[in-house]
């Protein structure tokens, strides 16, 4: 079976993020850094355990609000200046792209 492109997209936001964040002051590593580490993270669990329908419709909803939070934490982050415009731009990109998937998976789950 054929893995889904949420998950692919989802690895590939991991990928850009880890070391995107490594490079928060070190002040922020801790913090902002780390909540968005934390929450790319539980995203990647709550679509995980959807994907195995466990518990899929609150899972499905969990994803959402926490894609949501990824958003806010990164336009924090280049409010700040932690990333560039480019690189605000870019991971943007990735979670809107991320959110459709996920608004037309959680349609078809009827959430």
């Amino acid at each position: 079976m054929e893995e889904s492109p949420i998950f692919t997209k989802t690895h590939d936001l991991l990928l850009w993020l880890l070391p995107a964040t490594q490079k928060f002051p070190k002040d922020q590593r801790f913090v902002l850094a780390k909540r968005i580490q934390d929450t790319v993270f539980d995203f990647q669990e709550a679509l995980t355990s959807a994907g195995m329908g466990i518990e899929k419709v609150p899972n499905l909803q969990a994803a959402d609000v926490l894609l949501r939070q990824l958003q806010v934490y990164m336009r924090l982050s280049h409010d700040l200046k932690f990333i560039t415009m480019k690189q605000y731009e870019h991971v943007s990109r990735m979670t809107v792209e991320i959110g459709k998937i996920l608004g037309g998976w959680r349609k078809k789950a009827g959430v």
